[in-house]
């Protein structure tokens, strides 16, 4: 059964949306909070995402393009749901990566044929199930971690740091970056926090391999076969 995350703080709307797209067949999950949605999805693993443009934390517009830089995700076809009309702001959502725009207020009836029309138009996505990096293993469903055949016992933030740094490699993070990812935007923690997670998480990889977790001077971190860690 195709699942749709239906992305939308006004609760009688989403429950509407709810209601209608469970009668079209479709499996429903809500969302109202912008700085959760990444991790929503990355959870569901949606078949096609109705994404409001106004959100608490993030915006839509901000969701969209964070979707769209993970391998995993990018394809997943995205519906906006906004009240901006304009024509600038509909290109504005499009070039996010949004696949289709639908103004508030609107025809339930028109808003169910495009997500039909989106689901068709979609490539059957493949769930990545694994991510390897070298003789690391991340097993995405299990949510665990192996290197050189060996468990590696992380916990859950540093599970999703290993995550983040392994979709990407040899890519550069700023711990701003990390924070907003990991932790979202209305939870206040220091940035140094993130410094201690990446020791744990070195510390618990470094057990069974060599020390892949590069630590770049005031900016932030990668993990880099070519290069040691500090």
């Amino acid at each position: 059964m195709n699942k749709v995350l239906v992305v939308e703080d006004e609760q009688a709307l989403a429950l509407l949306l709810k209601y209608n797209l469970e009668k079209e067949g479709y499996e429903v999950a809500i969302e109202d909070r912008g700085n959760k949605v990444l991790a929503t999805v990355e959870r569901e693993c949606p078949s096609l995402i109705l994404l409001d443009w106004m959100l608490p934390e993030l915006s839509g517009i901000e969701i969209c393009r964070m979707i769209r830089m993970k391998p995993d995700l990018k394809n997943i076809p995205i519906i906006m749901l906004t009240a901006k009309g304009q024509e600038e702001d509909k290109i504005k959502g499009l070039n996010a990566g949004a696949d289709d725009y639908v103004t508030k207020p609107f025809s339930v009836p028109e808003l169910m044929a495009r997500v039909k029309t989106n689901m068709r138009r979609a490539p059957q996505i493949i769930a990545t199930k694994e991510l390897l990096y070298d003789d690391i293993r991340m097993d995405l469903v299990q949510k665990k971690v192996f290197r050189n055949g060996n468990y590696v016992h992380l916990g859950p933030t540093e599970f999703r740091l290993l995550k983040i740094l392994m979709e990407n490699p040899g890519q550069v993070f700023s711990r701003e970056y990390l924070l907003k990812t990991v932790w979202g935007n209305n939870i206040y923690v220091e940035s140094r926090t993130i410094d201690v997670h990446i020791r744990r998480l070195r510390k618990a990889l470094n057990e069974f391999g060599a020390d892949y977790i590069r630590t770049v001077r005031a900016t932030g971190y990668s993990i880099d076969k070519n290069d040691v860690g500090e």
